[in-house]
Formats: C-alpha cells, structure tokens, sequence
C-alpha cells in the first residue's frame, strides 16, 4: 500500500544518494507517464515540492479546474435536442402541443383523410401508392412494379428480390381488404 516497486532494481535518482529507487514519481505535469524513481525519503521531499500548476497562469489554472468539475467533459446544450424533438412532430414552439396540433396522430390519418390498419398503410407505401385509390388502380400500380422488379423481365437479375417480396406482400394485403372498392 505504500506505492513502492518491490521488484524495482533502480537505484535513487536523486544526487548523491544510493538507496534502492522504489518509488516512482512523474517528471512533468505535461508529461505523466514519463517517472523519476526515489528512495522512500526522496520521493516524500520531491512530493511536497511538487506543483501541477507551476508555470501557468491563474487562467489557464481557473480554466483547468472548471474541466475537472465534469471530468473534462463538455456538457452539450439542451436546446438542440429538445428542438429536433418538437419538429419531429411539426411543432415550432413547444406551446403549440396544446394548441390544434395536439389532437393529430401523424402515424394513422395521412392527407387523404382515411384511417387504414398498420399493415394497409404500410402496403400503400410500398405499392408507392394513394390511400384513396381504388383496388384496380392500386393494381395497375402493383402490375407496373412486377415489371419493374422481377428477375424474368430484367434478364435474371436477382438483386431486387427483397423489395419484389414485399410488393407482392403489399399487394395481398390490399386485395384482402374491406378498405379500397
């Protein structure tokens, strides 16, 4: 517990002297990995002379602690955040959450006015489609997609057969539902 390097072979660095060097000290506050290596008594004197602020300014000492405060961590503004997260929901000022804006949901009634299930939602913009489309126009859209996307009419080409899948899923759903005339 008293710092010393029991398998230390140095001997003392300080002048003169010819103990066993067992403990360390650092040569520089710029410089804390770089150790000078004492005797118990030399290292106890060069300790209380030691000063990790010798040769700087009271600025620069005021501005050294204040880092230490956070652990030398900037701490980051609020605002930002809290500013992208009001505009996620279309809001400017953080008051309007009481105002007109309060009652929407932006997840469930797009321009078109219609509540759909998540899975028809999802289907329409797969399709790249209108929610107030009927079955056969969202077809001709599902027709125009398969063309585009599958491997037969591209040569083969199996790269987009991910996104094929899903148009095909799209379309189940909506040829399933109550929803579209």
């Amino acid at each position: 517990m008293s710092g010393a390097s029991e398998t230390s072979t140095r001997i003392c660095e300080k002048e003169g002297c010819n103990q066993p060097g067992k403990y360390r000290a650092p040569k520089a506050p710029d410089v804390l990995d770089d150790f000078y290596w004492f005797c118990k008594d030399h290292v106890r004197e060069y300790n209380q002379q030691w000063n990790f602020f010798h040769g700087t300014t009271e600025a620069e000492m005021n501005a050294q602690m204040s880092k230490d405060k956070v652990w030398e961590r900037e701490t980051k503004s609020f605002v930002d955040p809290e500013q992208r997260a009001w505009s996620r929901l279309g809001i400017e000022d953080p008051h309007q959450v009481l105002g007109g804006n309060a009652t929407q949901n932006p997840g469930r009634v797009k321009a078109g006015g219609r509540k759909l299930p998540p899975t028809e939602r999802r289907a329409i913009e797969i399709l790249e489609a209108k929610d107030d489309w009927t079955k056969t126009e969202i077809r001709k859209a599902y027709k125009a997609l398969i063309k585009v996307l599958h491997p037969d009419i591209n040569g083969g080409d199996r790269s987009q057969e991910e996104q094929l899948q899903q148009v095909v899923w799209a379309w189940d759903q909506i040829k399933q539902s109550r929803n579209f005339k």
